[in-house]
């Protein structure tokens, strides 16, 4: 897998919200803003972890017939186009399931990806995906909540790869107006027992949040719903870039 660079910015990008090639654009965009990994989401029509600025994504782009063939094609062509940063698919497990767990570990990998995503798989039903990705030399990345114990916490860190992912609070995606002291306890918990980087994400609207995370030890922030808020509003590239790099800049300043 690539290496993360430190503090780290990956905006989510639902693929195909609402057509391929504004998701090509947006995504070359934030990468020249900033960005240091994309979080890919494939949509799937029963997205149980998103709230509904994402919700709404998801219906524009299967509305407009994104498929995960077409995602990983595209994933595919921006390779091709120059673009270098890891890449991680986000999906629900139905996806790889359905199409059949070793065959889409390889096709994602063959299409540039770095790793997978998946927020309905706990770690107990993960066996077989992670073996796949780990043949593949891909990442399945492992999320952490505040709700985590001791021992469920050093179990999860115990089979991670690549990265940890901090969900900042308990429930859905969706742009919050302040940090969770809870968070910022659990990164400092994870932070004494892994040096796998933490990324913390869920909820992470600007750069003062995403500021206050990286000085309490995250190692990158996750931000989707403020991002797909701004271009479904005003349909602008423009402005994504330069949320994108208003936050690159403040997270620079915050180590």
């Amino acid at each position: 897998m690539r290496e993360l660079k430190k503090p780290a910015l990956m905006p989510y990008v639902c693929c195909g919200d609402p057509n391929v090639q504004f998701t090509k654009k947006l995504i070359k965009a934030m990468v020249a803003n900033g960005a240091d990994a994309i979080e890919l989401g494939i949509p799937f029509s029963d997205p149980m972890a998103d709230g509904k600025t994402i919700q709404e994504a998801i219906t524009r782009a299967l509305k407009g017939g994104m498929t995960p063939g077409k995602a990983l094609e595209m994933l595919k062509e921006l390779r091709k186009e120059g673009v270098e940063v890891p890449i991680f698919i986000m999906t629900y497990y139905n996806i790889p399931f359905s199409s059949g767990i070793a065959n889409f570990t390889k096709l994602a990998k063959e299409a540039g990806a770095d790793g997978f995503i998946i927020p309905d798989l706990p770690i107990e039903e993960s066996d077989e995906l992670r073996s796949a990705c780990d043949e593949h030399d891909l990442v399945l990345v492992q999320f952490i909540t505040p709700g985590c114990s001791s021992e469920r916490l050093e179990k999860i860190v115990k089979n991670a790869k690549g990265f940890l992912y901090a969900v900042s609070v308990l429930g859905i995606t969706g742009a919050r107006d302040g940090i969770s002291e809870d968070a910022i306890e659990l990164i400092k918990r994870t932070k004494k027992i892994t040096e796998l980087p933490v990324v913390i994400g869920f909820g992470i609207s600007n750069e003062a949040q995403a500021s206050q995370y990286v000085k309490a030890g995250a190692d990158g922030v996750i931000i989707g719903s403020k991002i797909a808020k701004i271009y479904s509003n005003e349909n602008s590239v423009e402005e994504v870039a330069r949320f994108c790099s208003a936050v690159k800049e403040k997270l620079q300043k915050s180590k």
